[in-house]
């Protein structure tokens, strides 16, 4: 039996980027007859343990009672994504990604909310030519053991054998993966078959629960930022900073200003370990079973969080040119951060600079 979460809120003075600005930009127009309320308050509150990392979230009430309701009903429905999309831990009464990958074979009847995230997935993955694709779980897993095992061990550092992961991949594919969305049901047609989320799961959870959310927060869950709608108190926009993959962590390539929408950022400075005097990171090529090569960062602005968390992996596994392709599909924005440090923006990114 799983234990149960306990969750503490904490009402908190966090440096998120303040300030507002004339830029027209914005990714949503605001036709929701929105109406700035001078008497509420800005709070902020922080908690642990969703999605393996830190949420912030700034919002408004008309005090701090009612702020907290807020962020704990934010709460509380990111807690149910993030046990149905949990990769790795079991919990009492919930059939998530973990438990289908441990009864592979077997027609499992899952929670809609579950369903959602594997048709969106699937949608994706054709969208992106595989970039960005779920099933590729037998070959991250070995990437996962290799790195856990070398950061904990790092004179003893390996990377996996290319023959494994040639043999891994064989297990792939969503060819292999039987989705019933009328009757909620998966099957695995590979009992070998395995999924890994990673690369969408957290961007569009945040996205479906924020959409359930008052006007006017700024929510970030692990560096992936969703705004509600302009700040309540003023209509002001948000700004939200880019970090330089290259800098310190409070080093911004440059802010930007929205009313709503999503800002999420994928590179090679997290989650790596070194060996045989290389860095190796997380962010897989499919095509090539090894760390991709061509960027150390990809920031996407997007008016949805799910996209933009699995474009922002998918054009860091590409061309500049295809990249912005993929871009000009979704309606979505991007900077880029090549290898030697040269920055690279789509089209339309600059209409969101801060000037």
């Amino acid at each position: 039996m799983c234990k149960k979460r306990t969750f503490v809120l904490i009402v908190i003075c966090v440096m998120f980027l303040s300030g507002c600005g004339n830029d027209p930009g914005n990714i949503n127009e605001n036709g929701n007859g929105f109406v700035p309320d001078p008497s509420l308050k800005s709070y902020t509150a922080s908690f642990l343990e969703l999605f393996d990392t830190v949420t912030y979230v700034k919002g408004y009430g008309k005090d701090e009672e009612e702020f907290k309701q807020t962020a704990q009903e934010l709460h509380d429905r990111l807690l149910v994504y993030h046990e149905l999309y949990d990769m790795y831990s079991d919990y009492e009464g919930v059939i998530n990604i973990k438990y289908l990958n441990d009864h592979a074979g077997e027609t499992v009847t899952v929670d809609p909310k579950l369903m959602d995230l594997l048709l969106f997935s699937r949608s994706i993955a054709e969208k992106t030519n595989g970039k960005v694709d779920i099933t590729l779980g037998s070959v991250l897993c070995l990437w996962h053991e290799a790195r856990e095992d070398s950061i904990n061990d790092p004179e003893n550092a390996y990377i996996p054998e290319m023959s494994d992961l040639l043999e891994a991949r064989l297990h792939t594919g969503f060819d292999k993966l039987e989705l019933d969305p009328e009757k909620n049901t998966v099957r695995f047609l590979d009992p070998l078959l395995r999924l890994d989320v990673g690369a969408v799961a957290k961007g569009y959870a945040v996205q479906q629960v924020c959409n359930t959310m008052p006007d006017g927060m700024l929510v970030s869950v692990g560096g992936n930022v969703v705004a509600t709608g302009p700040k309540a108190d003023t209509g002001d926009k948000w700004t939200v900073g880019v970090q330089d993959p290259l800098g310190e962590a409070n080093q911004y390539i440059n802010k930007l200003i929205l009313d709503s929408g999503a800002v999420v950022s994928s590179g090679d400075y997290q989650r790596r370990f070194t060996w045989n005097g290389k860095t190796w990171h997380h962010i897989i090529d499919p095509e090539t079973l090894l760390p991709a090569e061509l960027w150390h960062g990809v920031t996407v602005v997007c008016s949805d969080s799910g996209i933009a968390d699995g474009l922002s992996t998918a054009l860091f596994l590409s061309s500049l040119e295809e990249g912005k392709n993929l871009l000009r599909e979704y309606g979505a924005e991007a900077v880029w951060v090549a290898l030697d440090g040269t920055v690279y923006y789509s089209d339309g990114y600059n209409k969101y600079v801060k000037n």
